[in-house]
């Protein structure tokens, strides 16, 4: 509790001294942010390679193995699906209206140049490394996971001897150095909330920020709002988890996500919280947040299917069952697939749009008021890791304390 109003002090500070928009200090600020953000995007990368190849050195051959796996991808769907129907829900409710047709055109220069071009299958094809380095390099999830998988379960299949023994010890050592320093840096949270607090506030008071869409954005951010408090606690309910004590445990994942924006860089506190504050078992986190941070994105299903009807309905297309099931089917599987991209799914839905020959300059409509967007829905994609980690910790036998 300590911790937590430590925590919400450091945000009010930051969000109180980021409106008055002070020139030396917001440079302050934004070295500092920046400063955390590369330290956890440093720690992330390790961390995810790490934990996924000891979990599956010890676990890969046994049965717990796959079962943990096939939770993971069942939540993942369920939830991730639960999203899109909110989003899809609220979007017949609120119904957006058609934009003037000067505004999406003027709207066009906005969108980074070349990216309408990309395809959903250049992303998929990035995901398989052609060395060792580049995914490391680069920071690729998705590709960071397979190379951790392939060598995990590698070392799972090899007999067993001496030098397999070593190598296992080697890693496990390894990753403890990489959760000490994750210690150390969640130590001084604190002030880098102070510094990303004080970023958004200084936007939102300059107006950078502004709700120029109107029942777009409020259909965006209220389907997020819903699933985050509502669908995803009624998911813990239902596996006979108590929602607020799963939520206090997570909170400093949920905060560090609204403010980076990255589920990556956040994974290294998201296990952190799980196994010392929620009491997730440490098989169990190691094994399924990596997962869940790669193909668990409930916020990007949700943009992907609103932001779609929206364009198309823009476009001229009506919007009958069958097409918007369709849609909803995309927007799923194009968010779990989705992993590893930079502004993923502004970027994904630009090229799932620029396919369906859409009126592409409503997203540079978008584009400006896209950073509150990404905050939240990256908020909500922790959130909704955390709460699969917890109900497949459950399920899987392991108590939570």
């Amino acid at each position: 509790m300590k911790k937590f109003l430590i925590w919400t002090g450091a945000l009010l500070i930051g969000a109180f001294l980021g409106a008055f928009n002070i020139g030396w200090l917001q440079g302050i600020f934004d070295v500092v942010a920046v400063i955390y953000t590369r330290l956890f995007q440093f720690l992330a990368v390790p961390t995810i390679a790490l934990a996924v190849i000891t979990t599956l050195a010890m676990l890969g051959t046994k049965k717990e193995t796959g079962r943990i796996f096939l939770h993971t991808l069942k939540y993942t769907l369920l939830t991730s699906l639960s999203a899109a129907v909110v989003g899809l829900l609220l979007y017949l409710v609120v119904s957006p209206g058609l934009l003037p047709a000067e505004v999406i055109s003027k709207a066009q220069g906005d969108i980074p140049a070349g990216m309408e071009a990309q395809s959903y299958s250049n992303y998929l094809i990035n995901v398989i490394p052609n060395n060792i380095v580049t995914p490391f390099s680069s920071g690729n999830v998705l590709s960071i996971l397979l190379v951790a998988a392939a060598f995990g379960l590698a070392l799972a299949f090899m007999a067993d001897s001496e030098n397999k023994l070593t190598l296992v010890k080697t890693l496990t050592g390894l990753q403890e150095v990489f959760f000490t320093l994750i210690k150390a840096l969640v130590w001084t949270l604190p002030l880098g909330i102070v510094a990303f607090a004080a970023q958004l506030s200084a936007q939102i008071s300059s107006g950078v920020i502004v709700g120029s869409l109107g029942k777009y954005v409020a259909v965006i951010l209220g389907g997020n709002l819903i699933q985050f408090a509502v669908i995803l606690p009624i998911f813990l309910l239902l596996n006979k988890l108590n929602p607020l004590k799963v939520f206090k445990a997570m909170s400093p994942a949920v905060m560090m996500a609204l403010f980076t924006k990255s589920s990556a860089a956040t994974l290294p506190v998201t296990i952190q919280s799980a196994e010392e504050r929620l009491g997730a078992d440490s098989k169990v986190t190691r094994f399924v947040l990596p997962i869940c941070t790669t193909i668990n994105m409930n916020g990007c299903a949700a943009f992907i299917l609103v932001t779609s009807l929206f364009v198309l309905q823009n476009g001229g297309v009506e919007l009958t069952l069958p097409t918007i099931l369709l849609w909803v089917f995309l927007a799923v599987f194009s968010a779990i697939g989705n992993a590893g991209v930079p502004m993923g799914c502004f970027f994904l839905t630009l090229s799932l749009m620029s396919g369906q020959g859409a009126p592409i300059g409503i997203m540079g409509i978008i584009l400006p008021i896209y950073t509150i967007i990404d905050m939240v829905e990256t908020a909500e994609n922790v959130w909704s890791d955390s709460c699969v980690c917890a109900i497949i910790d459950r399920i899987t036998g392991v108590q939570l304390s």
